[in-house]
């Protein structure tokens, strides 16, 4: 049974059913912890690989009455302000593994990038569409991998996201529809080109590559979890996470569910305004993903997708406790509470794709209007909360306006 509470400008659902229902759900078993061991191993060989850092955020958790919140700082991942290149860099390596043969302890990146491979394989165009980060991963390792690469990006895209695909060598092309379409206009691109697809995003016949990508970023959640028993840090009762398509937002929830059972944290799924698939389809009950159209406009540039992935959205509507939709000032509001933080708790720069988790917990922590809701996502001085920061200022001009003219403030 779903709930539905609008309040504070926010719309949210909160799924009343999901735990009774835990035993009658199948965990997705390809994101088994156990299934993923590889992963690490192969992320570990990569030029620069470096765990992120998992900020703890005791004066703000303080402020908002909560008992912790963990920050994983995605913000500096391989240099390139964003965690997308651990979905890309791992398919377009297990890619390259099964045309050649290898099994996964023999998937190391010095061996994909040496001249033996690249004589074996002969060249390799990697296409993908993005609205920014996913495509400059595909591009960084194609780089790497001594292939060529076409970036797609879907109109309004910011200048800067597309510096910084071309700064790799690859091709990158605006189209002049939204993010939906121009995923079509690649696919086609890749079919009558001979191109190999890349893309973050699962369709019919299109599901083993989506699937690599969301096992790349695995990696991450077993950070996560080296860095709490390191830190002997109190679990999360509670993760929030956004989501486009929602292949991010269901590897973790995935994860998870699969590592800690029915005890799995309290998990939100968060949403723009303009682009919120899941929320549709999360009101919609548990049949098909549902899709949004128009211009799917919001700052959130990298959560602006109107088509669920037909991977990530049964996860979603089996384990995700609540869906939230935020207008675009949630989010400038967490760039500017972590670009500010309290006492000496560490700075965090996050993009808008990054930051709208603190600006939605802040929202239901300090807002009476809230408090409904807040209560609704049982959010109180035990809960131990995960948000991901999943880029930095991929768009720096939008960010400084952000913070020195104070775009997009409370209504």
């Amino acid at each position: 049974m779903n709930a539905m509470i609008k309040k504070c400008g926010l719309r949210a659902i909160i799924n009343t059913d999901v735990r009774k229902k835990f035993r009658e759900k199948q965990p997705p078993t390809f994101l088994h912890p156990a299934k993923v061991e590889p992963v690490k191993d192969f992320h570990q060989s990569l030029p620069g690989y470096k765990p992120t850092p998992l900020v703890s955020l005791a004066n703000l958790s303080r402020e908002l009455g909560v008992g912790n919140i963990y920050v994983k700082d995605e913000s500096d991942r391989f240099g390139l302000n964003a965690f997308k290149v651990l979905g890309s860099s791992y398919a377009m390596g297990k890619f390259i593994g099964q045309r050649l043969g290898l099994a996964d302890g023999e998937l190391t990146f010095d061996y994909l990038c040496s001249g033996e491979v690249r004589k074996r394989l002969g060249g390799i165009t990697f296409a993908t569409a993005t609205d920014g980060n996913h495509g400059r991963g595909v591009a960084w390792t194609a780089q790497q991998l001594g292939q060529e690469a076409v970036v797609y990006l879907p109109k309004g895209v910011a200048r800067r996201r597309v510096e910084a695909i071309e700064e790799t060598g690859a091709k990158a092309v605006v189209t002049d529809v939204n993010y939906d379409d121009t995923v079509r206009l690649v696919v086609k691109a890749a079919e009558d080109k001979g191109w190999q697809l890349i893309q973050d995003t699962a369709y019919e016949g299109y599901e083993r590559i989506p699937r690599w990508i969301m096992q790349g970023y695995t990696t991450m959640a077993a950070e996560i979890e080296e860095q709490l028993e390191d830190n002997a840090l109190p679990r999360p009762s509670h993760v929030f996470l956004q989501a486009g398509v929602g292949s991010f937002a269901s590897t973790l929830l995935g994860y998870f569910v699969n590592k800690d059972k029915e005890d799995y944290p309290f998990t939100v799924i968060m949403e723009p305004e303009k682009a919120a698939c899941i929320f549709a389809s999360a009101q919609a009950g548990e049949g098909e993903p549902q899709r949004v159209t128009g211009d799917l406009a919001t700052i959130m540039a990298g959560l602006s997708c109107g088509e669920p992935s037909p991977i990530a959205w049964p996860i979603l509507r089996s384990f995700a406790d609540g869906y939230v939709v935020c207008p675009d000032y949630v989010a400038a509001r967490g760039i500017r509470i972590l670009a500010n933080p309290l006492g000496d708790d560490g700075k965090v720069v996050a993009g808008e794709s990054g930051s709208v988790g603190i600006g939605l917990l802040s929202l239901l922590s300090l807002e009476k209007e809230c408090a409904e809701l807040k209560g609704k996502l049982g959010l109180n001085e035990d809960a131990n909360i995960l948000i991901i920061n999943t880029e930095g200022a991929t768009d720096p001009v939008n960010y400084r306006r952000i913070l020195w003219d104070g775009r997009y403030p409370l209504p």
